[in-house]
């Protein structure tokens, strides 16, 4: 990779990583919260149910969450059945009432017999850079191994399996295990290593990454988002989706 690339992209990572970034972006939702659990509970809803403007996704997630007496994790493990009457009137675009419904239902059995949600994406983990598919696939296996899991609700967990790049969920991983100090990502989980994220992949990104010679493959699918993210690895091994700061803010904010 070409220096003039690495000083660019490094600039606008700095430009954009930092506690500013926060307001206008789904992240700020797991913000409102300190203790882990709730923490990977918004961050997994607010991560699940990114499309659209950003705007109405904070204001969806912020309407989900007050439901749930801002308090997440204590409602996943202590509601009674009559607590989830609200949620029959939930929905944002195609994710509905259902959904929602074994969502929470699927939270409730997972933290009853794990302390950190880092256990359901950790099960097949190896040190392997690009174990990422393996990890992801057992997740989705696992998420959906409740008896009474909805058919129409597995579109929201994407998986490798169906070539989907994963956005929402590599959104939601860079989250919970980029830890860099600068305030933005969390990094409260400690198995997973920022070397293994794939670089979340929208059409902003993908667009930037294409005018930047990042991207070659035509479609935007699993591989665009490893052939991303091993390009980016050139540019920083230990680090790579870091960059996704630089090409979500040069799409977004720039128009680039």
């Amino acid at each position: 990779m070409q220096d003039g690339l690495l000083e660019f992209l490094e600039n606008r990572v700095s430009t954009y990583n930092h506690p500013g970034f926060i307001e206008e972006d789904p992240i700020v939702i797991p913000h409102q919260f300190t203790k882990k659990q709730d923490i990977e509970i918004a961050g997994f809803f607010a991560a699940t149910l990114a499309w659209g403007q950003r705007k109405t996704i904070i204001s969806k997630c912020r309407e989900l969450l007050k439901m749930m007496d801002n308090s997440p994790y204590e409602f996943v493990l202590h509601h009674k059945e009559s607590d989830l009457r609200p949620f029959l009137h939930f929905k944002h675009r195609t994710f509905n009432d259902l959904d929602t419904l074994y969502f929470i239902d699927f939270f409730a059995h997972f933290y009853q017999f794990h302390e950190s949600l880092e256990e359901a994406f950790t099960l097949y983990y190896q040190p392997d850079p690009d174990v990422m598919p393996t990890l992801l696939s057992g997740f989705h296996d696992l998420f959906f191994s409740l008896p009474d899991a909805p058919k129409r609700t597995r579109k929201h967990i994407a998986t490798p399996r169906r070539k989907s790049a994963c956005k929402r969920i590599n959104m939601f991983l860079r989250w919970m295990v980029r830890n860099d100090g600068k305030g933005v990502d969390f990094g409260i989980w400690k198995t997973l290593k920022p070397y293994q994220l794939v670089c979340p992949c929208d059409l902003h990104v993908d667009r930037v990454a294409r005018k930047l010679g990042l991207l070659q493959r035509k479609q935007t699918d699993w591989m665009t988002a490893m052939e991303l993210t091993r390009n980016l690895r050139k540019l920083d091994p230990e680090d790579p989706v870091k960059y996704d700061y630089a090409l979500f803010g040069l799409g977004i904010v720039e128009k680039f």
